[in-house]
């Protein structure tokens, strides 16, 4: 059972993914938070699988929850709760720490999709705001060492990417390509190093950015 904190001001978002998750036979919702100051609490007390989390709160932003929970190694994997035009928000919530992000209008089957994926070690980069995000990224620079070409990925590093690119873990990975998973794991190990970043997520947004995928 993948436990779950949900974090977002408004209760009426807070009881429809609940709602939504009350379906689901394999998650099931353990806390809940209205702002980022109760959730800062309450998610190093209950220890969350996974946290839902809205970037636009009231005394303590979505932001902020995560630098403060990332800072004390505190931060479970975290999926941004957003709205089209939360672009910025985005990209600044990736670089804190959180594994992707999804549309407050999400299905239930991508909700439920979603939240396995990063609880499996997975990242969520959804196709549809891809380029709008990647459009964003002339202001995070900084968050790479170089947009310039990475050393070159082998042929099977391009195929691990692209598979991290479509939100599998390592273990989904490895039974897809009929591999041990600490095979795998060296090789998103080697990505990561050859492509200047430090997680999956930054990986698969840089390399949309250079075209690698």
């Amino acid at each position: 059972m993948i436990r779950v904190c949900l974090v977002d001001d408004q209760t009426l978002v807070r009881q429809g993914v609940r709602s939504l998750l009350e379906l689901s036979q394999t998650i099931r919702v353990i806390a809940e938070a209205g702002d980022g100051r109760q959730a800062v609490e309450v998610i190093p007390q209950v220890k969350p699988d996974v946290v839902l989390l809205d970037m636009r709160m009231p005394v303590m932003s979505g932001l902020e929850t995560l630098q403060y929970l990332s800072e004390r190694g505190e931060l479970p994997p975290t999926i941004i709760l957003t709205t089209f035009d939360d672009d910025q928000l985005v990209l600044a919530g990736i670089k804190a720490g959180a594994r992707g992000y999804l549309l407050k209008d999400v299905s239930l089957e991508q909700l439920v999709t979603a939240i396995e994926t990063v609880a499996s070690g997975g990242s969520l980069v959804q196709p549809v705001m891809t380029q709008r995000l990647l459009s964003g990224l002339e202001h995070m620079q900084n968050e790479f060492v170089s947009l310039d070409r990475p050393d070159p990925l082998t042929e099977r590093e391009t195929e691990i990417l692209r598979l991290m690119a479509g939100g599998y873990s390592n273990k989904e990975i490895a039974n897809s390509l009929g591999v041990a998973e600490g095979t795998v794991k060296n090789h998103v190990s080697n990505i990561l190093s050859k492509l200047g970043v430090r997680d999956r997520t930054r990986a698969v947004l840089k390399a949309f950015e250079l075209k690698l995928v």
